[in-house]
């Protein structure tokens, strides 16, 4: 969903930042330093968002970079007038009667109404409470927070300037729209713009291509990635260290197919719920019935849209009524899904046998390809793509057994920032709100508090790093959005931990308590590497395309210096020494000069270089050389090998 259709709650706008407060201040800097230049601008929204803030506005004169130099001068003079922000609470009537005489995200009353304030007017919830906020001669229809005054805003910049529809809605009139950051010093502001610098060396797009990791094809689709040699060397590598992990941890491996019928996702409540980010379906003829005759599909449609916020209620009615109407013109059901996730699959895993309290925890994991239908304008490299592969398992386990399971898949998550040199990282615990119970949240009001009195449990007493975030859980359960941070200090949600106390019910599972009784269990979703792409794409750039040792395309070039047929024999020798342990080791036997193969091996940052020459054959030795690090000196053969064999078992640079 597009980041300006969603208004934040008061809630939200409570929990903000010291640094969003001062960003959303600098938007408002920023509005009324463009008015002091363009009195006729009108201004929609100015939210904080990840990197700094923006500001949406009408205006005839197109703004362009250019400008900026301008406007920040007279963001300076508002920054060093030092005015205070005045929170003013007033009644709805008087708000529109000011929005009326346009004077909200304005100077003053003008001649024209401040048309987007009325129409965000219209957007706040009966009974909820209207504030303006006032910084000198400059009045916004606002719910805050801010800082204390303009002076508070620090350093700032101005970054771009973009279009945009009103509310993200192409029907909407299409905005100017600024953006820029700020921070509370200079010396912060200068760090960000160099971690930008930095950035874009890293960008995974670029090392993508210049690696050969991946690439795209318009014939193939967009978001739809093809991983080259060297990055299904990732791809496999990732593999194998969870299905080694997973394996130690008692799961069990799945495999389930890439499509399924949509009766699957009606019982599970994906549909329609998440039909927008699902594949269309694929029909085909019912066995036995007209392939002419028409579903009722406007009507269906009609029917959930009259229905209001889905709860999970109402999804027991959509289902109920999806199979009336596929009842009443007699199909048999035959409409298709690409698979969008993975847990509904599962779920009719655990139902194909009967389970027992002795089966449990069952452990259920598959490296599963999904399909979801990302917007177009929202695809990014690998980062959002449409097709992907999941590192994904579902524990099926009794509340006494909960916060064991959910502490070792919190353990698993602290191994892999082991392994990938993860030392910053952040948990979001994403909990219910009681008010919303039977609307937001499925209605349990005593397994709500249970789960999530475990969960918090579970984060305290291993020392995590977590926040706690109300009224942000899954309608089904608690979840925990695993963030971290590379090495030059970006953020990047990799993975989602859930909770699910409803939707095992909706699939009728059941196992054999002690006491013979049936009962549903507790189903953990997780899925710490997150997608193959998605976590890539953050590894490429954490590590700036040098991969260690274990994970890196191509681990170690052998590197001749000469073509004398004993020093080519010594260096064929190691090499299929090498290959026999499994090493991916290339051997390069061009005639270029040993600065020039070097060199080529540099810019392909191969990990480790062997370098022969006479005297390292005289010698049974090599000389070795790193990337990044530099030439290491000649060492015995049987040295090397063997460390970079240990060091590639145990996923550690030698």
């Amino acid at each position: 969903m597009p980041e300006e259709s969603q208004r934040k709650t008061l809630d939200e706008r409570h929990r903000m930042t010291d640094l969003e407060r001062l960003r959303h201040s600098c938007a408002h800097v920023l509005a009324t330093a463009i008015l002091k230049i363009w009195p006729d601008a009108q201004f929609a929204a100015g939210p904080p968002v990840e990197q700094g803030f923006y500001y949406d506005l009408e205006l005839a004169h197109r703004i362009t970079p250019e400008d900026f130099a301008r406007i920040e001068e007279e963001m300076k003079r508002e920054i060093k007038a030092n005015h205070p922000f005045e929170r003013i609470p007033l009644s709805r009537a008087d708000a529109i009667a000011m929005a009326q005489r346009g004077e909200l995200g304005a100077l003053g009353p003008r001649g024209v109404p401040s048309k987007f304030k009325l129409d965000i007017l219209e957007s706040i919830p009966e009974g909820e409470e209207i504030t303006i906020y006032r910084n000198g001669e400059f009045t916004d229809l606002c719910a805050g927070p801010h800082v204390m005054r303009t002076g508070n805003v620090g350093a700032f910049r101005l970054t771009s300037i973009a279009s945009a529809y009103y509310k993200g809605d192409e029907r909407n009139p299409q905005l100017q729209r600024i953006y820029g950051t700020a921070f509370k010093n200079k010396t912060e502001l200068e760090a960000h713009f160099a971690m930008l610098e930095e950035a874009k060396k890293r960008d995974h797009r670029k090392l993508g291509r210049e690696l050969e990791l991946f690439t795209f094809d318009e014939d193939v689709g967009p978001g739809l990635p093809l991983s080259l040699p060297n990055g299904t060397v990732l791809i496999e590598e990732l593999e194998k260290l969870a299905k080694e992990t997973e394996f130690a941890a008692g799961y069990q491996r799945v495999r389930t197919p890439h499509l399924a019928r949509e009766n699957l996702y009606l019982t599970s409540g994906h549909l329609p719920y998440y039909a927008e980010s699902m594949f269309p379906p694929m029909e085909l003829a019912a066995e036995g019935s007209d392939a002419d005759r028409p579903l009722r599909r406007e009507e269906f449609r009609r029917e959930v849209e009259a229905m209001g916020e889905l709860t999970p209620e109402k999804i027991d009615r959509v289902i109920e009524r999806a199979a009336e109407i596929r009842k009443a013109e007699g199909l048999s059901g035959d409409r298709y899904y690409l698979k969008a996730m993975n847990c509904p699959h599962h779920h009719k895993l655990f139902g194909a046998v009967p389970r027992s309290y002795r089966d449990l925890p069952l452990r259920l994991a598959e490296y599963g390809t999904c399909y979801r239908y990302e917007q177009s304008g929202e695809l990014f490299g690998l980062m959002r793509v449409r097709s992907m592969q999941m590192n994904d398992a579902h524990i099926y386990c009794t509340e006494d057994q909960f916060e064991a399971e959910f502490n070792a898949v919190n353990e698993m998550y602290l191994k892999y920032f082991g392994i990938f040199g993860l030392g910053k990282y952040l948990m979001r615990f994403s909990t219910h709100d009681p008010a919303r119970l039977g609307q937001k949240f499925v209605n349990e009001p005593e397994l709500w508090l249970r789960t999530e009195a475990m969960v918090r449990g579970v984060l305290q007493r291993s020392g995590i790093n977590f926040i706690e975030v109300p009224n942000e859980a899954a309608f089904y359960g608690p979840k925990i959005d695993v963030q971290v941070y590379s090495a030059i200090g970006r953020e990047f949600t990799i993975a989602t931990n859930q909770v699910d106390f409803a939707v095992p019910k909706r699939f009728g599972l059941v196992y054999k308590d002690r006491d013979n009784t049936e009962k549903t269990p507790l189903c953990i979703h997780r899925a710490p590497l997150g997608t193959h792409e998605r976590f890539i794409g953050f590894l490429i750039e954490h590590y700036a395309g040098n991969f260690p040792l274990w994970l890196a395309p191509e681990q170690v070039r052998i590197l001749p210096i000469g073509d004398e047929p004993p020093l080519l024999e010594y260096a064929r020798s190691i090499h299929a020494e090498l290959r026999s342990q499994g090493v991916r080791a290339e051997l390069d036997l061009s005639s270029d000069k040993i600065n020039g193969k070097i060199q080529r091996a540099e810019v392909a940052k191969v990990h480790t270089m062997l370098v022969l020459g006479n005297r390292d054959l005289e010698a049974g030795a090599v000389s070795l050389r790193v990337h990044g690090k530099g030439n290491l000196g000649a060492r015995p053969r049987a040295e090397v090998v063997s460390g970079l064999l240990a060091a590639i078992r145990d996923r550690k640079d030698p």
